[in-house]
């Protein structure tokens, strides 16, 4: 394992690679290791590039190095009554880079968006082996690529990012969750839509496989007052509604699918208009839940082949392979297949941040394939 200290030495240790045509692979804090196919390849940690680059509360922006643990970006910006403008979440010990790497969006992004909406600006290594600025640390409107919303959800197959400038958001006054017990999938996306539907503002949607469906409302008190008082009267030909005091477990597993049983994991993006239809559709024995209005479904079974892609696929959806056994990783991949065009396009990406194909690691399967589109 290679671990560089900065992002000069990052860069040394790609060019020597691509040099030698070595294959390398960008590792924070290893939590999501195991996603995509079992592989061979160097793995440089970037677990030492970590501090705080700028951090000005009053402007709203923080400037970190990648491998900074995300609990102590979090604790960080809570201290000054703040938080990370996506909602993240992670296993202990992840990084920020990796968290944006991987495109992680929690329950708000229904209304806040997901971590490409808010890095704003990067320095980070090509698979050249050199160092390039993107972005910067003011929102504006600009010409050329917006490289930073590339990078995000790349995971580490354009390049390493080194250090990141994000927004944040002050931390809301108060923060409540209204929930409903004993809905259908049918009746808890209906009530999910028409919340947030409503000009009641709710922050984020969720539904559990046990009929529990939360909804959050976020802001200042008297404005969240106002609004749970509203909630029931314009759910009431849906379900009735109740103040959940303790609702971060439940919350917490609708936002990554943690505590469902099977030992394969899916994570289904759909219409959510089509959430109800995917999981009556369900191999029998598994287990769901559903986040962002129902625009994601997190699905646990035992079953090792790829129906529960093939599903979402027949629903306008794609599903990607969050956890399974490794005789599964080797041959399901871990994301929903590309048509040719877009495929073709990812490739021609790739290829100009990554010629030699350092980054290409056999993690991705089908990033081989798409490769042979272009050959």
């Amino acid at each position: 394992m290679l671990e560089p200290r900065d992002a000069a030495e990052l860069a040394e240790i790609v060019a020597d690679a691509a040099a030698r045509g070595r294959k390398l692979e960008l590792r924070g804090g290893g939590t999501k290791a195991d996603f995509g196919a079992p592989r061979e390849a160097v793995v440089v940690s970037l677990a030492g590039l970590t501090g705080v680059v700028d951090y000005d509360p009053a402007e709203l922006v923080l400037t970190v190095r990648a491998g900074t643990p995300l609990a102590e970006v979090q604790a960080l910006v809570a201290a000054e009554g703040q938080m990370l403008a996506f909602e993240p979440w992670g296993e202990p010990g992840a990084t920020i880079g990796g968290t944006i790497a991987a495109g992680v969006a929690g329950s708000r992004r229904v209304t806040a968006g997901s971590a490409r909406d808010h890095l704003l600006g990067l320095m980070a290594v090509s698979g050249r082996g050199e160092v390039f600025v993107a972005g910067a640390k003011v929102v504006k409107n600009v010409t050329g690529y917006d490289l930073p919303k590339l990078m995000a959800g790349s995971w580490g197959r354009i390049g390493a990012m080194a250090d990141l400038t994000v927004k944040v958001l002050p931390v809301p006054r108060e923060v409540v969750t209204l929930a409903a017990r004993g809905l259908s999938p049918e009746a808890a996306h209906a009530a999910m839509a028409c919340a947030l539907g409503s000009n009641a503002e709710v922050s984020a949607a969720a539904a559990l496989s046990d009929g529990t469906v939360l909804l959050r409302v976020a802001g200042f008190a008297p404005s969240v007052a106002a609004r749970c008082a509203a909630l029931p009267g314009l759910l009431a030909g849906h379900c009735g509604l109740a103040r959940l005091e303790d609702a971060a477990p439940l919350w917490q597993q609708a936002m990554t699918g943690e505590g469902l049983k099977g030992a394969v994991r899916w994570d289904v993006h759909l219409p959510p208009r089509a959430a109800p239809a995917l999981i009556a559709a369900l191999p029998a024995g598994a287990e769901w839940a559903m986040d962002w209005g129902g625009g994601r479904v997190w699905v646990c079974c035992d079953a090792e082949d790829d129906a529960v892609r093939q599903l979402a696929a027949g629903l306008g959806g794609e599903a990607r392979l969050v956890a399974a056994p490794e005789a599964m990783r080797e041959r399901v991949p871990a994301f929903h297949l590309r048509a040719k065009g877009v495929a073709a396009l990812e490739a021609r990406v790739r290829r100009s941040f990554d010629p030699a194909g350092v980054f290409v690691t056999g993690r991705f399967p089908e990033d081989a394939d798409a490769d042979a589109v272009l050959a």
